[in-house]
């Protein structure tokens, strides 16, 4: 779109914003505000206070939610949030988080590397393993690190309720192992359930190694089965080929202490594809990706859903994507009838759309409501006000300033923390006097010149991150 068009800006407020979640509905906490406003003027996604800053994804939302209620009554769900690189895929993760959070779901969030992936020989699934169970989160504790309250939830609620009928320590080892007998049909249950037995002596006894031992196998944190042998007697440890099986376990266990579910979100799935240079190491992910897909949608697994984070080229890729793998090509393929703009949000994959400039007026409006914590007498922008810097973010970046708004948010942080330490000072003359400037695409970096005497060399690899607010829709 070339500057001398139209502003792509709404000439009133528009009917979203009307529709909009009200901030002041819900109060800003001093700790939400400072982390919201320090991650926007990062360009980074904010983990805490969301809620303030949600507009539109009404449909998505509404299919996650069915999922979570689906994995509550005991089913499994597995979905692929995928969209073009700064299309919100981490934002809409961490908002599939909160909620699931909110529904007293047990969540595990982690970021694929090259070092921590589905499948490895090297310790690789394993270490991805590890990650999940430090990142593991409660409503309670939703920065991560529940590991131990899980366990000690289910513990101490089935001590007291043994108790509660005159028990003693021998009755509430045999109401232990009574519970624990289902895990063992299940592949690996045997061990999982030796070691909460291990925590439950220690917890019985006061015996603070041995639960933190138990604790530390259960986080996949040894390497060598001589190691947990000689801390907690047992002859096994979860290794690489065992964590789509140990998360399974989880799962059945973390029901069994009363939460709804587990809720495992994997982000920049991108990684797989385009950072694993071997098709061996790629096929090898895949496979183990085709499995937990297979085991979710023909009912092998039980109150466990999936979250993958990835961007179109991930998915779409012949050669080194999703779609490079047949199986996973027919099984995550569009429905041919969903063409023309047409929704269906049936299947596994969840597409993300860009930004209109509507939402981006809403979402703007949210964040002045949060920089006043709430309070409209504080804003320090009006409507016109925000209407007139949309016009100049069209003008400076060109219709990327909606189709990719993480320079317009940052710059819109930055005028208003301007404003807030320079009193009486007129917005106007700030934007005449201010050009703002995007933040170059990483993935449309040019690739180094290549001599005519020289082997052209493998397409650059391109970063797959998403934590940045390139498009924030959300």
């Amino acid at each position: 779109m070339s500057h001398d068009q139209a502003p792509i800006v709404p000439s009133s407020t528009p009917a979203s914003a009307s529709s909009a979640p009200s901030v002041g509905a819900n109060p800003i906490k001093p700790r939400e505000r400072d982390a919201i406003l320090q991650s926007l003027r990062a360009g980074v996604v904010p983990r805490i206070g969301i809620r303030h800053l949600q507009v539109g994804r009404l449909d998505e939302v509404a299919a996650i939610l069915t999922d979570l209620n689906r994995v509550k009554d005991g089913s499994a769900s597995i979905r692929f949030i995928i969209g073009r690189y700064g299309a919100g895929k981490s934002f809409f993760l961490n908002l599939s988080r909160v909620a699931a959070l909110e529904q007293k779901f047990v969540v595990a969030q982690a970021d694929i590397t090259t070092d921590h992936r589905l499948h490895g020989s090297g310790g690789q699934a394993r270490a991805l393993y590890a990650e999940l169970m430090q990142n593991l989160a409660t409503k309670a504790k939703p920065d991560g690190g529940a590991l131990t309250s899980v366990v000690e939830r289910w513990v101490s609620d089935l001590d007291q309720k043994v108790r509660a009928t005159g028990g003693v320590d021998s009755d509430v080892v045999k109401a232990v192992n009574d519970q624990l007998k289902p895990l063992e049909d299940l592949v690996s249950g045997h061990d999982f359930a030796n070691v909460i037995g291990k925590y439950v002596e220690g917890y019985q006894q006061s015996k603070e190694l041995l639960t933190s031992s138990a604790l530390r196998w259960l986080r996949a944190e040894y390497r060598t089965k001589t190691e947990a042998k000689a801390d907690l007697g047992v002859r096994s440890i979860i290794e690489d080929s065992q964590f789509y099986d140990y998360l399974k376990l989880f799962a059945v266990f973390v029901r069994m202490a009363g939460y709804s579910g587990l809720l495992v979100n994997i982000d920049e799935m991108g990684v797989l594809s385009h950072r694993l240079q071997s098709s061996q190491a790629r096929n090898a992910n895949y496979e183990a990706l085709l499995r937990i897909l297979n085991d979710t949608l023909q009912g092998g697994a039980t109150g466990i859903g999936f979250l993958f984070g990835g961007t179109d080229t991930f998915l779409e890729d012949r050669r080194r994507g999703l779609f490079s793998y047949e199986a996973l090509a027919t099984r995550l393929a569009d429905n041919s009838f969903s063409a023309g703009g047409l929704k269906d949000l049936s299947g596994p994959v969840i597409r993300l759309a860009n930004l209109t400039p509507e939402e981006l007026f809403v979402m703007l409006r949210n964040i002045r409501e949060v920089f006043a914590s709430g309070d409209p007498s504080k804003y320090l922008i009006d409507d016109e006000g925000m209407k007139a810097f949309m016009v100049h973010c069209q003008g400076t970046l060109g219709a990327e300033y909606f189709r990719t708004p993480r320079d317009s948010v940052k710059g819109f942080v930055g005028l208003l923390s301007v404003l807030e330490q320079n009193p009486g000072f007129d917005w106007r003359t700030m934007l005449k006097s201010t050009k703002m400037e995007a933040t170059p695409d990483p993935e449309a970096e040019p690739e180094e010149p290549v001599s005519k005497s020289e082997t052209p060399p493998t397409a650059i690899v391109k970063p797959d991150r998403d934590d940045d607010l390139t498009s924030f829709k959300l």
